[in-house]
């Protein structure tokens, strides 16, 4: 390519042309270290069967070497589908997905000989370990997109949590413990709308303190009275599964999307309504251009300020209700800092997915997937060590914030106190 080629064309073409050689790397690393240099051919069995849904594929057994071969060969194909894509309509959405959805067999297959993967739980237990991340990471969204940084996510989890586990024990009620869940996450988010947005105080600073904040008192309030009082304060309820008839039946996707806890189904709805109320209404445009030009916002009578304020108290109600899911949808009781850095880790699913709603949910699904991956290949047995199963995403995000795939670029004002001279 000459270089007045590459001077015509825009940051998204150049972005996926690094992403084509990118995968054409990543191609030839999998045929090397999958295919060439493994020895074994040991049969590896895949389960697709969890319940009582419909059964599309029982089980399927391949051996290790040949399903290798055979999926890193379509991961090759699919970086040829890519470039051809590109050069035609310059875009390669489609043969990225099968060039990722390949590179996973093929690990898998190489991975797991003769060992038995249940491919369906294992997409399962990935979607139930995102689903805090994707909360966390739709908070950031609400937040960063008007212009405000949100390092608290953490806090306003763990809020969430110890609020819905008193609450949900005290009553022995979820339903209750869920309702409050949001309120103590809006709380925190309070404090850092008041101190970032009407005094201006450094916002990434301010973040860390109010994690600390928020540990430090919920670690206090564990030692003195969840854990003295446990059998009052801290052995609560946790919502049961709820089956959608004809959905949850369905091969593979049914037990995956369609039989899961309420706070599962809240997670699908807040994820769309925020997704379609940032690019389709009228306040989604007011949200964006105060987090990309305030100046111009106010000059068309949008109240910058108050829009912040207020995408900062929706932000931390929504991280209320994911930090709900680790007392009410997983264990019943509270446990000190069993957030577990989550917070910060829907910061990086946030920046991996550009600060889009459902390019965060993607990453988040990585995160949790891998997370799952590392869990189970360590039970079964693998090759590798598991702490490199978790390494992956983190890496990838690092990747996709030095600018290698394409410069990841926050929204202009992100951070930036915005000062006016009638109050908020």
């Amino acid at each position: 390519m000459t270089t007045l080629e590459k001077k015509t064309l825009s940051a998204p073409e150049l972005r996926r042309r690094r992403g084509i050689l990118t995968m054409f790397a990543l191609a030839i690393c999998e045929f090397l270290f999958f295919v060439l240099i493994p020895k074994q051919n040991d049969v590896v069995k895949f389960g697709f069967v969890m319940d009582k849904e419909w059964v599309a594929v029982h089980e399927w057994s391949i051996n290790s070497k040949v399903g290798s071969t055979i999926f890193a060969s379509i991961s090759l194909v699919a970086v040829i589908l890519a470039f051809i894509q590109f050069r035609r309509a310059k875009t390669i959405r489609i043969p990225s997905s099968i060039f990722a959805s390949s590179l996973l067999m093929s690990f898998l297959c190489w991975a797991a000989s003769g060992k038995f993967i249940p491919f369906t739980g294992l997409l399962q237990g990935g979607l139930l370990l995102s689903v805090p991340l994707i909360f966390g990471a739709m908070a950031g969204v609400l937040c960063e997109r008007s212009g405000v940084i949100n390092i608290a996510i953490e806090g306003q989890l763990l809020a969430g949590a110890f609020a819905s586990g008193v609450v949900a024990s005290l009553t022995q009620q979820t339903w209750v413990g869920l309702l409050v869940a949001p309120f103590a996450g809006a709380l925190i988010s309070v404090l850092l709308a008041t101190f970032a947005i009407k005094y201006g105080i450094d916002q990434v600073i301010l973040g860390f303190v109010l994690n600390v904040l928020v540990i430090g008192l919920t670690g206090f309030l564990y030692k003195r009275l969840l854990i003295p009082y446990q059998s009052t304060w801290n052995s609560g309820p946790i919502f049961s599964p709820i089956k959608i008839p004809v959905l949850a039946d369905l091969p593979i996707l049914g037990p995956i999307f369609f039989h899961q806890t309420i706070i599962v189904y809240l997670m699908y709805v807040i994820v769309a309504t925020i997704h379609v109320a940032l690019f389709r209404s009228r306040w989604g445009l007011r949200v964006r251009a105060a987090g990309e030009h305030p100046t111009a916002a106010e000059s068309v009578g949008i109240n910058v300020n108050r829009i912040r304020f207020r995408n900062v108290i929706i932000a931390g109600a929504v991280a209320g209700i994911g930090g709900a899911y680790f007392t009410l949808g997983a264990v019943g009781s509270f446990g000190k800092e069993m957030t577990a850095g989550k917070g910060f880790i829907a910061l990086a699913a946030l920046i991996f997915g550009r600060w889009s709603p459902l390019g965060a949910v993607g990453a988040a699904l990585i995160f949790g997937f891998a997370d799952n991956l590392q869990g189970v290949l360590s039970i079964t047995g693998t090759p590798i060590p598991s702490e490199f199963m978790l390494m992956a995403p983190y890496v990838a995000t690092i990747i996709a914030v030095s600018g290698f795939v394409g410069r990841v670029r926050a929204p202009a004002a992100d951070g930036i106190p915005y000062k006016r001279e009638s109050s908020l």
